[in-house]
């Protein structure tokens, strides 16, 4: 079997024949199998989607009970049998719930990571190496300048600015699903126990985290606060919300934002952030190349994002490498890298 006999790339997302589904279509189709919640992998409208359970409880808390016909949990290790074609999912440590999806057949074995990281994240599974024939890879941060520092020195950073300054309310743009819970659990971890406050966007997930087993300690929504109590507060939004009236009632908003695009120093200026935190939920220039080899393909799809560099590296590295040239993938903001 040739691996394009067992997946390939159409309008409507990556499709596997002989088993007569979709991995994360962009397009409603019969049959879907997600690697993540985020809206860019996950969207409304299929008959059938098959996901871990985290990944369809977001999907639900997001887009409604009613997001898909009918719904089936993939647990992480269990081999299903998909008319003749093993499928099996794999933590990929990019959020809560996060899978990549290894397909098997005549003794082909392709695996599509979604998104993924390798830095420690207490809110998700870590990511699994999964030996495989094809390595489908996502490049957000496929080019040598991204080398992210260690997540607890960024943290490190925001907790020092708290002592530095208790009068104001710091303000930290982080994306709602996975980063922003990603930022609490991390300074619950550095032993910061002070009430955390989130704007009303980010409850529902962030409950749902708390639903799963992720101590998230003492959190209040921000509509329920005076003010005056944000004082030396942590304040969770979207990032899109820290430049809105909203913000303006805190008592002197000191503005942070969480992404690994602040490795950037044009895109940190841009978001007009006066703490800019390198913290990103995507493999970086060295883990990537690291996930690629330890897998052991002979070949690699570069699905979204710096494709070209990653294909580069690929090949001279030995391996078959092409970009797959997917459309409808990305962050959903800015925030979610």
């Amino acid at each position: 079997m040739r691996p394009s006999d067992l997946l390939i790339p159409t309008p409507s997302g990556l499709y596997c024949p002989p088993a007569d589904v979709y991995v994360d279509p962009v397009r409603p189709v019969d049959r879907a199998l997600i690697t993540h919640a985020h809206s860019d992998h996950a969207r409304p409208g299929h008959y059938q989607v098959l996901a871990t359970e985290e990944t369809l409880a977001i999907m639900a808390a997001r887009l409604g009970e009613d997001f898909c016909h009918t719904r089936q949990v993939a647990r992480c290790g269990e081999t299903l049998d998909l008319n003749g074609v093993k499928v099996c999912f794999h933590p990929a440590g990019h959020v809560l719930g996060s899978a990549q999806i290894a397909f098997e057949a005549e003794g082909l074995r392709i695996v599509a990571s979604g998104d993924y990281k390798r830095q420690a994240d207490p809110t998700c599974m870590p990511f699994e190496v999964v030996p495989c024939d094809v390595f489908i890879s996502e490049a957000t941060f496929a080019l040598p300048v991204f080398r992210h520092p260690d997540p607890a020195h960024e943290i490190a950073k925001l907790l020092n600015s708290l002592e530095l300054f208790p009068e104001r309310a710091h303000l930290v743009g982080a994306y709602s699903l996975g980063k922003a819970q990603r930022v609490i659990a991390m300074a619950r971890k550095a032993g910061h126990d002070a009430a955390i406050y989130l704007h009303g966007a980010m409850e529902k997930v962030t409950r749902l985290y708390e639903q799963h087993g992720i101590a998230l300690g003492e959190l209040h929504l921000v509509r329920d606060t005076k003010p005056a109590e944000l004082a030396g507060a942590i304040v969770l939004c979207p990032p899109s919300a820290a430049q809105e009236p909203w913000s303006r009632k805190m008592p002197e908003p000191l503005s942070v934002y969480a992404s690994g695009w602040m490795r950037i120093r044009a895109r940190a200026r841009q978001s007009g952030a006066e703490l800019p935190l390198v913290i990103s939920d995507h493999a970086d220039w060295p883990d990537l190349q690291r996930s690629i080899l330890e897998t052991g393909c002979s070949e690699l799809w570069v699905t979204h994002g710096q494709e070209d560099a990653l294909v580069h590296w690929a090949q001279s590295q030995g391996l078959k490498a092409k970009p797959l040239h997917m459309v409808g993938y990305g962050d959903e903001e800015a925030g979610e890298a």
